[in-house]
């Protein structure tokens, strides 16, 4: 199948997601964003992508995105980092990323923050959190996500806009409904908590492998490369 027709298989598995969704889902029930994860692909799949209407890259890697957005040209497109951030790169990601999916401890944050002053913008970040626990994994424990909301919350350059989450790969995806479930939980206390400088909107959570799983639970963002794609060409 080409890139254009996964995409409308994966559209359409969306909206019979959000169908299925219970309506105390306070956002899957409106509309879910789709990132297309592009790490490994090149700039011609990036392309077709566009074309078939993706308005949102997602990437990995800081140096892998600012080498692909220099051959794309005139930026019309989000650009989201998904991938692990590294102090050292903050300057580049802040200089490129509209959303960073991946805070995850206060030094990043700071760091984010001051870069982001020097350069005269308000970043915007999502908080990833590691809710399974998974020592292979970034993320913050779920029972620290709201005290590090509070302290994104205080800083002048840096907005946070929600969570994120790496569920682990199951081949039955029925086993990440609960983490899912647990996720969306968390994801309404952080919102309840009426943070004033905050503008919580975004749960990120769902893959190619379990997006489906995800918006049913309540995820409003998915980041699929897979499923668009094809594999990842090494």
């Amino acid at each position: 199948m080409s890139i254009a027709e996964n995409l409308t298989k994966i559209i359409e598995n969306i909206n019979d997601a959000i169908n299925r969704t219970s309506n105390t889902r306070i956002d899957a029930t409106k509309s879910v964003k789709l990132v297309a994860v592009t790490k490994n692909h090149d700039v011609t799949a990036i392309r077709d992508a566009i074309t078939a209407g993706v308005t949102a890259i997602g990437e990995n890697r800081v140096q892998e995105a600012a080498n692909k957005a220099q051959i794309l040209g005139i930026k019309q497109e989000e650009w989201h980092l998904i991938g692990h951030l590294q102090r050292n790169k903050v300057r580049q990601a802040v200089e490129l990323f509209d959303l960073i999916h991946s805070v995850d401890s206060e030094k990043l944050a700071s760091e984010i923050d001051r870069i982001a002053g020097t350069l005269g913008k308000r970043q915007d970040v999502l908080i990833q959190v590691n809710m399974a626990n998974e020592d292979t994994k970034f993320g913050i424990a779920s029972k620290d996500t709201l005290a590090l909301g509070n302290f994104i919350n205080n800083l002048e350059h840096i907005r946070l806009c929600g969570l994120m989450t790496i569920a682990p790969f199951y081949e039955n995806t029925e086993l990440t409904r609960p983490i899912f479930r647990n996720m969306y939980e968390l994801f309404k206390e952080l919102k309840d908590a009426n943070l004033a400088n905050s503008n919580i909107e975004w749960l990120s959570m769902g893959m190619t492998n379990d997006y489906i799983v995800g918006v049913e639970e309540g995820s409003n963002l998915v980041r699929i490369g897979t499923g668009i794609f094809g594999q990842r060409q090494y």
